[in-house]
């Protein structure tokens, strides 16, 4: 059977630094290239069935460095040629001649799917991510039937089918990390920024659209 990559776009180029910067041990590798006809950057997260799930922001210039840090209490992502500032986190661009033809994307439709896991609410969500405070897994929000979904990407057996566990929202998350504790799971809120000391958090990335890759005929409206 062949396998086709799918590539989902988020909605800006401050949610793609997100995702390969903020909270990880060691930021990301982006990709550079070309997609239907723009410069993108990409990176792989995930494999569904043998085939790639990247996610990408299309951008109007480039350099050699992607910064990521705070200024004033907000996020900052610039691109920058060197990685001086030791206060920012930085994913190396790898400019991409040519894609091979594994990676191209395809007119055709992914026939695999995230199958839907709807939790109860964001203090259940927060506690799949136990055990991995080092690295926490990023959650995907996105709209959905005039609302808003927020979830985790998970595979609970490496040869099983892959799930999207999720929690509905009346409106669009405004901000772009989840704060918990692990001894008050109660507290979990969404903030700004990651200053806060005593406190775990999880970055949200928002997409440009629906996920492309949900089982939708399982969530019931």
């Amino acid at each position: 059977m062949e396998r086709f990559p799918s590539y989902i776009e988020v909605s800006s180029s401050l949610e793609f630094t997100r995702l390969v910067c903020a909270l990880e041990r060691t930021p990301r590798v982006s990709f550079l290239h070309e997609f239907n006809g723009k410069k993108v950057l990409s990176v792989q997260m995930d494999m569904i069935k043998e085939s790639p799930v990247i996610y990408y922001a299309q951008v109007d210039n480039f350099d050699h460095f992607l910064s990521y840090g705070f200024k004033s209490g907000k996020e900052e992502s610039l691109m920058v040629e060197s990685t001086l500032d030791n206060s920012k986190l930085y994913s190396p661009i790898v400019k991409i001649k040519s894609l091979p033809q594994s990676l191209k994307p395809s007119s055709k439709s992914a026939t695999e799917k995230y199958q839907p896991i709807e939790i109860e609410d964001l203090e259940s969500l927060v506690k799949l991510n136990y055990g991995f405070d080092d690295v926490p897994f990023p959650l995907f929000s996105f709209p959905f039937n005039g609302k808003w979904l927020i979830g985790v990407f998970l595979n609970f057996n490496e040869d099983g089918d892959s799930f999207f566990c999720y929690v509905i929202l009346n409106e669009e998350p405004s901000k772009p990390f989840l704060k918990h504790t692990a001894s008050n799971a109660s507290t979990a809120s969404f903030v700004d920024s990651t200053t806060d000391h005593g406190y775990s958090y999880i970055k949200i990335i928002k997409l440009q659209e629906t996920h492309p890759l949900v089982n939708y005929d399982q969530i019931q409206n």
